[in-house]
């Protein structure tokens, strides 16, 4: 017998994750977006990320039908922005400054927001619960090391703040 979700749901908050905007224009070239804390690295060579989708998401359609996507690793401080995104709304892209991917079928790029993004072509899709999970070849990518990232554990957003990161010893 799996265990209870509020349990697992709790036992979830206790690791720390980055907070991803992931973002695809539909076949009429409207935008789409959701906020994501599942998201890693598959491989370095080719290089590939994954992304876990709600299959109820408002987004997923976009970023099927346009075989791409663009994940967007927000800055500390932009709380309201994952928030927003985490909605079911049809107005996340109201007033929100964004740029059109190097690749025109992924989807935008919130570059005022994120400390990097990755542009990425569909690779694959595995079927896992109520989620799926979508693995993008990275065609494009660019970060920010001045900002600070995003981070969500204990159902808090925070800054990850290198500085006060003990290095491990050496030797």
């Amino acid at each position: 017998m799996p265990v209870e979700s509020e349990i697992f749901r709790d036992v979830l908050t206790n690791f720390p994750s980055g907070v991803a905007i992931v973002t695809a224009f539909d076949r009429d070239r409207k935008p789409h977006g959701l906020t994501v804390s599942a998201f890693c690295a598959v491989s370095m060579d080719p290089p590939l990320v994954l992304v876990c989708i709600d299959r109820a998401s408002n987004t997923l359609p976009a970023m099927q039908s346009a075989g791409a996507f663009t994940v967007n690793l927000l800055a500390a401080g932009r709380d309201e922005l994952a928030l927003r995104f985490a909605t079911k709304g049809d107005d996340k892209f109201d007033d929100l400054n964004w740029e059109n991917p190097s690749l025109a079928q992924a989807g935008p790029v919130l570059v005022r927001d994120s400390v990097a993004y990755a542009v990425c072509t569909s690779h694959s899709e595995f079927e896992a619960g109520d989620h799926l999970i979508v693995v993008g070849l990275v065609e494009a990518a660019a970060s920010d090391h001045e900002a600070a990232p995003l981070v969500y554990a204990r159902r808090q957003f925070g800054a990850w703040d290198p500085s006060e990161v003990t290095p491990p010893e050496t030797g």
